[in-house]
Parts: structure tokens; C-alpha cells; sequence
């Protein structure tokens, strides 16, 4: 019986917060028993929305590792990434939308089947999004007593 793959991505850093402008750095690797079935691996930092109305998506970086074109990377081994962050747009948890960071690894295999993996993290300072209570409207009963 053979075991699942998956996929191990680490972030190089002391926490999950990223500024402005930082170096974001990692790792990842495939826990597989058949290297030679991976075809290529794609490696994305990218944003994504979630909540009302059009989800986005943008991709910050991106590097392709193709078993496919004559050279064998080992995926067991780690393969490591580095990007410099951009100024926006920052992470945000917010009550209607949210955007997201995240670090994709893709894997992809000999035959068409694919999997991944995500590694999230915050992009800047931004406090988190409170519902706000409508306040009620006084009625005119109310409006008279105060005069």
C-alpha cells in the first residue's frame, strides 16, 4: 500500500506578520515514494478575497520547476523561495471582505492528476473589521420628552 503525497511548505521567519516591503522566504518539499512521478512543481505567492461580490485573485510571484524538460529535481529535497513583498494590497480580516496571503505550492503529475498545498500569512498591520450596530432612531415620543 502506498501512502498519500503531500506537500510541506515553512516560512523562514520568526513570524507569520509580515511588513511592507520585507523578504518573504521559504521552503518546501514532497513527501512522496515516487519522485519520478512529479512532472513539475509551481510555486505562487499570491492574494485572494473572500466575502461579498467579486472574488479577486492575483498572483505576487510565481516560479515553475519542470521535471519535464530533461532535468530531474528531486522534490523530496528542499527547494527554496524568496520574494521581496509589495506595498499593497494588505491582509485584512474584515466583516464583508477579506484578502488573503498565501504561499501555493502546486504539484503536478505524470498522467494530468495535480494537487497542492497553502501556507498563509499577514501582510502588513491592519486591525481586524468590527460590525458596527445600527443605533435606533428615536421616535417622536421620545424627541418631545427631551424638550
Amino acid at each position: 500500500m502506498t501512502k498519500e503525497s503531500a506537500i510541506c511548505i515553512r516560512l523562514i521567519s520568526d513570524s507569520d506578520h509580515f511588513d511592507l516591503g520585507d523578504t518573504l522566504s521559504g521552503e518546501f518539499f514532497v513527501d512522496t515514494e515516487d519522485p519520478g512521478s512529479i512532472r513539475a512543481v509551481e510555486i505562487s505567492v499570491l492574494w485572494y478575497t473572500e466575502g461579498k461580490g467579486e472574488e479577486d485573485l492575483d498572483v505576487h510571484f510565481f516560479k515553475r520547476i519542470g521535471n519535464d524538460n530533461g532535468d530531474f529535481v528531486d522534490m523530496r529535497q528542499s527547494q527554496g523561495f524568496s520574494t521581496a513583498l509589495p506595498t499593497s494590497p494588505l491582509s485584512y480580516d474584515g466583516v464583508i471582505v477579506k484578502i488573503h496571503w498565501c504561499v501555493r505550492i502546486r504539484v503536478f503529475l505524470k498522467g494530468g492528476r495535480d494537487f497542492s498545498s497553502e501556507r498563509s500569512f499577514w501582510l502588513g498591520r491592519v486591525p481586524r473589521g468590527q460590525a458596527v450596530e445600527a443605533q435606533q432612531d428615536c421616535s417622536a415620543d421620545d424627541a418631545e420628552q427631551q424638550h
